[in-house]
């Protein structure tokens, strides 16, 4: 969808959407009695199905692709840093000269900061993936929603950064994130093509199924973890290779993200500020 802020105050696609159900319901009660709860009763089933699909933007603005001219497309990685992949990869990507983003979760970079520094070293981007990638975390209080986006971002701010982009876990989103994003002035950035490699549990044949479904202005997601099984992890490491390979081959050009949506991904913190491992004791 069209790329906004969410940090902006937005009159969300449901707030429209809302209003129109109970207008519309609202004159059947003078015409047709019978039918006026069928259009709230659609209202709430479309209110529980839209978080799933991470492109919506139902509940809040969503960037999930990028308008680059051209064919040029964005490489992401969810769900690290993992300390037995991470290196292999950097190694991979700078020997292609492939920039990314990795969305990492607050839990694991607390416990590996060298990898957070390497890939910062490396020239990469960061952004913020919650602290500990909880997969119902969009059915949690808001207390709990917002904790875990702010807890990622004062850890990551030891690092001498600040993502500005929220990905949240599995894609999933719920009317509460856009308070949790705004305060932290936060975008909400999912992605419009995925490897549906289920974290890397599933990784035969990931170039292949990328390759053939790859367009212009996509922000692919990829996986940053360790694949189960042993020497699974140089299986994986040559489907990432091919499928750089490939989008080249095909005429694509990969960007950083920040190039491909037209806006800043993360930003440095001033150099003087102090950087040391954070070590949050609360919401343990």
């Amino acid at each position: 969808m069209s790329r906004r802020s969410a940090s902006k105050e937005a009159f969300s696609p449901a707030h429209g959407v809302g209003l129109a159900t109970f207008l519309l319901s609202g004159g059947l009660l003078f015409f047709r009695t019978e039918m006026a709860a069928l259009p709230l009763g659609v209202f709430v089933v479309f209110c529980l199905l839209a978080p799933f699909f991470s492109r919506a933007g139902f509940f809040l603005p969503v960037i999930s692709r990028g308008r680059a001219a051209g064919k040029a497309m964005a490489l992401t990685f969810d769900d690290g840093p993992d300390p037995d992949v991470i290196f292999l990869l950097l190694d991979l990507l700078q020997r292609h000269e492939a920039p990314a983003t990795f969305f990492v979760v607050g839990e694991k970079a607390e416990g590996n900061p060298e990898l957070v520094r390497e890939i910062l070293l490396r020239g990469h981007t960061i952004g913020n993936h919650s602290y500990r990638h909880d997969p119902f975390l969009m059915l949690r209080s808001s207390a709990r929603l917002a904790e875990e986006i702010a807890r990622t971002q004062r850890l990551l701010a030891n690092f001498g950064i600040r993502p500005l982009a929220f990905r949240p876990p599995v894609g999933i989103t719920n009317p509460r994130l856009p308070i949790a994003l705004r305060e932290l002035r936060l975008d909400c950035v999912t992605f419009s093509c995925r490897a549906c490699d289920f974290g890397n549990r599933r990784i035969a044949g990931l170039a292949k199924g990328v390759l053939k479904k790859i367009h212009p202005g996509d922000i692919l997601l990829l996986h940053d973890v360790s694949p189960p099984g042993k020497g699974m992890i140089q299986v994986w490491l040559q489907q990432v290779e091919r499928i750089i390979l490939g989008l080249k081959s095909l005429g694509y050009e990969i960007v950083p993200l920040s190039e491909l949506i037209g806006r800043p991904v993360m930003e440095k913190l001033s150099a003087s500020a102090p950087v040391m491992i954070y070590r949050d004791t609360c919401a343990r």
